[in-house]
């Protein structure tokens, strides 16, 4: 029995429906039903890239013992990729026709991750793999719930998601140093 064949072909009311609104920019009349969700989204994945990005700096700076200049220095890497991670979000955010939200007032409340004060070194490594751990299902569910609703943004936190799951495996990999 042969199987029934769809032909694959745009949807002329959709791309009828871009050609209005011009102010919207790339946001076409189909992100209408999921954009605020996926700024909401973002917007919290910015919060928590924010977080991490405090968290890191202050163990850099005071980070100690006998491993410490060589994994202080990673943290400076990873608050930096962290900058980077929230730059790119905001951007996105933009792109919606969002506002990304930068206020440090309820910043943690925000966030998905947690911010501390530990002064140890393996506290610091283990406060960091916990929140890296926390981003990376953090992401993945966020992936999945903009799926087919935006592969711009789906993309994006792919990309961002990669870079976390190799912070936590470095993380991991310092437990064993400190």
């Amino acid at each position: 029995m042969a199987e029934q064949r769809t032909p694959l072909k745009l949807d002329e009311a959709g791309l009828n429906a871009a050609r209005s609104d011009l102010d919207d920019g790339a946001v076409t009349p189909a992100y209408g039903l999921w954009r605020d969700d996926i700024v909401g989204l973002l917007n919290g994945a910015l919060a928590t890239e924010l977080t991490c990005v405090l968290r890191y700096r202050r163990h850099h700076f005071m980070a100690n013992g006998l491993e410490s200049p060589t994994i202080a220095e990673e943290f400076l890497v990873h608050a930096n990729a962290e900058l980077s991670h929230a730059d790119r979000l905001a951007q996105r955010i933009v792109q919606l026709g969002g506002e990304p939200d930068f206020n440090p007032a309820g910043l943690l409340e925000r966030s998905h991750a947690e911010y501390d004060a530990v002064n140890d070194l393996k506290g610091m490594i283990r406060s960091n793999l916990i929140a890296e751990r926390v981003a990376v299902e953090t992401y993945r569910q966020m992936i999945k719930l903009v799926a087919d609703k935006d592969s711009t943004t789906r993309r994006l936190l792919e990309d961002i998601l990669a870079d976390e799951e190799e912070h936590a495996d470095e993380l991991k990999d310092w437990m064993t140093r400190a």
